[in-house]
């Protein structure tokens, strides 16, 4: 597997990476494509992530792919979606009937994590037959706590950091921890990451917990190569 980067600068017109991606869309040594989002504002993203022809989607952002998705059918699965999706059966846990709390609900990554977990498991896409519970920034802080203290699984995708803390989790359930946020070190002055979870108290608590960084973010590195990979093998051999 071979990869390139086009970089283009923040000055770039709608019409020029329209242009690209067609061009792109039509090679046929090209398997996958993708755009690394956030794109400027002047820039439509939908408009530009539509442009993608849906079977090079690897991110699976295409209206298509996300429609896919919701009616249970096989499609380009965003990729830390995916990611997540991995972790949990990778790990072994039980997700028919269990309690999933989703914090975040951004197109891109809770509600497609939404989707997985709640859907059915013997439909065409394989769900987790979960109780799904999407929570967002309107969600009050006590309702919050409320909902993460029901969840068997808490998946944190809301881009806060250490928003998730101890006393919002009850013993043994699974923690998945989406976020990456770039935080200033109290200590040595440094910039450094960390997730939505606060990790070191909330591992005393936690059966199972994903590190950040760390975790979510390798596996969404094979994700999208994962779809690479498929959309090589389903690609027409004219």
């Amino acid at each position: 597997m071979s990869s390139s980067t086009i970089f283009r600068p923040s000055s770039v017109s709608q019409e020029e990476m329209l242009e690209l991606i067609d061009k792109f869309n039509r090679d046929r040594n090209i398997s996958g494509l993708l755009v690394q989002l956030p794109l400027p504002e002047h820039i439509n993203e939908r408009a530009i992530c539509n442009a993608v022809a849906p079977e090079k989607d690897v991110d699976g952002f295409h209206i298509v792919n996300i429609g896919k998705l919701c009616l249970d059918q096989r499609c380009m699965i965003p990729a830390t979606a995916a990611a997540v999706w991995e972790i949990i059966r990778r790990t072994g846990l039980e997700t028919v009937g269990k309690n999933v709390l989703v914090v975040g609900r951004s197109k891109n990554v809770g509600m497609p994590i939404a989707m997985l977990l709640h859907s059915d498991r013997k439909h065409e896409r394989s769900g987790g037959d979960a109780t799904v519970i999407m929570a967002h920034r309107c969600t009050p802080l006590p309702r919050l706590k409320e909902l993460a203290r029901l969840a068997d699984i808490v998946i944190a995708a809301a881009g806060v950091p250490h928003l998730i803390t101890a006393d919002m989790v009850k013993e043994g359930a699974a923690v998945i921890d989406v976020g990456i946020n770039r935080m200033q070190d109290p200590v040595t002055g440094k910039s450094r990451l960390v997730g939505d979870v606060d990790f070191e108290a909330v591992k005393e608590k936690a059966g199972f917990i994903t590190p950040v960084p760390g975790g979510v973010g390798p596996m969404t590195i094979a994700m999208v190569m994962k779809n690479t990979v498929t959309a090589a093998k389903n690609a027409p051999t004219y």
